[in-house]
């Protein structure tokens, strides 16, 4: 059970902040079944509301100081993923995603890096799936570790590099 106040990481929204839990005046929804109200950190325009009884498979708590700095530490020893055909790079891309996990979000980003990479020293440019799921997966990583270790957002990927986390 989460309060208000609290941090989570959700799906596909990134962290966002329960900001009430209630039940819903709405036609066509139980009035009986509570829902958390979330807003995200990052997009101040947008609400989410999930219910309580489905909340452990749509969101969790976010890190902690000590779980975040552990994560970045252990980055090294977190491997690309088994990329075999360019037909499936999108499916486990959005795998990775929908696992709301921080540790796949930074083997998505290491694979991605890996391949940006690559192509670059091949003469050839990211692909456009490449370019759209970092964009996505880092907003949702460094969005969370912005929370967990109270920095701001922008000065996460310099604090990852710092810790000794190349691209």
């Amino acid at each position: 059970m989460f309060s208000i106040g609290d941090y989570v990481a959700c799906g596909n929204k990134g962290v966002c902040v329960i900001g009430e839990i209630k039940t819903l005046d709405i036609s066509g929804v139980d009035k009986d079944e509570q829902y958390y109200i979330l807003k995200p950190v990052y997009n101040a325009a947008s609400t989410v509301y999930i219910p309580v009884t489905l909340a452990e498979e749509s969101i969790r708590p976010i890190l902690s100081a000590e779980e975040a700095k552990k994560l970045v530490a252990g980055i090294p020893d977190i491997d690309c993923l088994d990329i075999t055909s360019e037909k499936v790079v999108e499916g486990m891309y959005k795998g990775c995603i929908r696992s709301n996990d921080v540790k796949e979000f930074v083997r998505l980003i290491k694979t991605i890096n890996y391949r940006k990479k690559k192509r670059l020293e091949a003469g050839r440019k990211e692909t456009a799936i490449d370019i759209k799921y970092y964009r996505i997966v880092s907003d949702f990583l460094f969005g969370e570790l912005a929370i967990s270790l109270d920095i701001p957002k922008n000065e996460v990927e310099g604090y990852i590099t710092e810790s000794g986390w190349s691209k």
